[in-house]
C-alpha cells in the first residue's frame, strides 16, 4: 500500500487521527493474513477492533519486598544521564543543589557548652556543562554523616569537603539559618528574657579558596535626628508638645571570618552590634525600662546612613572580621516606605546588582 503522508508543520489533532485509523482500516479490509503478521502488535489489534490489552499490574503495596544490591543496579538514574540527555544551552551552572532541608543541630557555645537548635540547611555545587545533573540526596547524605558533631565552621567544612568528592564538583557551598537565643537584661528593672537572633553560617568554595561567612541580623530602635530636633523645637518656641518618630530597624551585618583569628562567637557577634548602636529592642519591661529606652533613644538618634557608618567602624576595629557588608533598614513610622542603606568592605560583597526583594528579607517578624 503506498500512502502519502503530508508534511506536518503542526500539532496533530483528533481529527487527524481519527483520518489516519480510517485509512488503516480501509487497508486493512484487503490485507492478507501474512499482511498482518508484519504490523505492529498493538496496530493489528486496533485494526481487528480489539481492545488493547495491557499486563495486569499489582495494586497493592509489596511490604516484604527489598531492594538488594543488583535490584538497585537496575534502576534508572536520569539526573546523572549522558550530555545527550541535557536539555538547554550546555552550559556550568553556578549553584545547583537543595535548600531549605531542616534538622536539629548542636552548636558550640562561647561558654564551652553547646545548644541544639532547629536549623534550615542549603547545600549547593557547581554543574560542569557537560553533566545532565547531580544526585541531590547525596548533598543531604553527606551532612546527616556530621549531623551528630557539634557545628563549628571546622565541621561544616568537613561535611563540605564530603558532597563535593561525592558529586565530584569544584566548587560548592553550605549555609545554615538559626535563630540563637541570648538571654538579655532589662535596662533598669532588673528583669531578663531571651532575645532570638537570626544568624547564618556559610561556607564558600570557590576555585579552591575556602570562605567563612557569617551573618547577623540585629534589630534595634532608630530615632530620626530630624524630627527630634523638630519635636523639640515646637515645644521650646511655642510650648507644643510633640514626639519624634522613631522606628523597629533591622541590620545585617555579613562578615568574612578568618579563620586564623580568635574565634568570633555568636556572643560576640551581638556584642558588636550592640556596642555600634545601643538602642537594641526589649525583651522584658517594666515602666522604669521603658523611659529608659526612651532616654537611651533620645541620646542615640540616627539616620540609616548613621548605622550603616557605625556598624562599619566598629567591624573595622575588630582583626577577627575581615570583607563585610552592612545592610541596615530603617522601617519607618513617619513614611509609608522603608530607609535603606547598603555599605561594603572589600570584594567578597561588592555587587554591581541587588536582588529585587533584597531589603523585604530585613523585615522583623517577630
Amino acid at each position: 500500500m503506498n500512502i502519502q503522508i503530508r508534511n506536518l508543520d503542526r500539532e496533530l489533532t483528533r481529527e487527524d487521527a481519527r483520518q489516519a485509523l480510517a485509512l488503516l482500516r480501509s487497508y486493512a479490509e484487503t490485507a492478507d493474513a501474512e499482511d498482518f503478521e508484519t504490523l505492529d502488535p498493538e496496530v493489528a489489534r486496533l485494526l481487528r477492533g480489539e481492545a488493547v490489552s495491557y499486563p495486569s499490574l499489582a495494586r497493592s503495596y509489596p511490604e516484604e519486598f527489598e531492594a538488594d544490591e543488583d535490584y538497585r543496579a537496575t534502576l534508572p538514574d536520569l539526573q546523572n544521564g549522558p550530555e545527550s540527555l541535557i536539555k538547554g544551552a550546555h552550559r556550568r551552572i553556578q549553584h545547583v543543589g537543595i535548600s531549605n532541608f531542616r534538622l536539629p543541630v548542636a552548636f558550640r557555645t562561647k561558654d564551652g557548652g553547646s545548644r541544639t537548635l532547629d536549623t534550615s540547611v542549603t547545600g549547593t555545587v557547581s554543574l560542569d556543562a557537560d553533566k545532565k545533573g547531580i544526585n541531590m540526596s547525596r548533598i543531604m547524605r553527606s551532612f546527616y554523616a556530621h549531623s551528630e558533631k557539634t557545628f563549628s565552621f571546622e565541621v561544616i567544612e568537613a561535611a563540605l569537603d564530603d558532597y563535593k568528592s561525592d558529586l565530584e564538583s569544584f566548587d560548592a557551598r553550605i549555609q545554615m539559618r538559626f535563630a540563637y537565643p541570648m538571654q538579655m537584661e532589662s535596662l533598669r528593672s532588673g528583669l531578663s528574657g531571651w532575645q532570638y537572633y537570626d544568624i547564618a553560617l556559610e561556607v564558600v568554595d570557590e576555585g579552591g579558596t575556602r570562605t567563612r561567612i557569617l551573618h547577623l541580623d540585629y534589630v534595634y530602635s532608630s530615632t530620626c535626628p530630624c524630627s527630634l530636633e523638630l519635636s523639640e523645637h515646637a515645644r521650646r518656641t511655642r510650648g507644643q508638645l510633640a514626639t519624634p518618630h522613631s522606628q523597629r530597624s533591622v541590620a545585617r551585618l555579613s562578615m568574612v571570618i578568618d579563620p586564623d583569628a580568635p574565634t568570633l562567637w555568636f556572643e560576640d557577634a551581638v556584642a558588636l552590634a550592640r556596642k555600634a548602636v545601643a538602642t537594641e529592642t526589649q525583651v522584658m519591661v517594666k515602666r522604669e525600662d521603658e523611659q529608659a529606652f526612651a532616654e537611651l533613644n533620645a541620646a542615640n538618634p540616627i539616620f540609616v546612613e548613621d548605622a550603616a557608618r557605625l556598624f562599619s567602624e566598629t567591624l573595622q576595629g575588630d582583626e577577627r572580621v575581615g570583607d563585610f557588608r552592612v545592610v541596615a533598614s530603617h522601617q519607618e513610622s513617619l513614611h509609608s516606605h522603608d530607609a535603606v542603606s547598603v555599605l561594603t568592605e572589600g570584594e567578597t560583597f561588592d555587587n554591581v546588582s541587588l536582588d529585587p526583594r533584597f531589603f523585604e528579607s530585613l523585615i522583623h517578624r517577630g
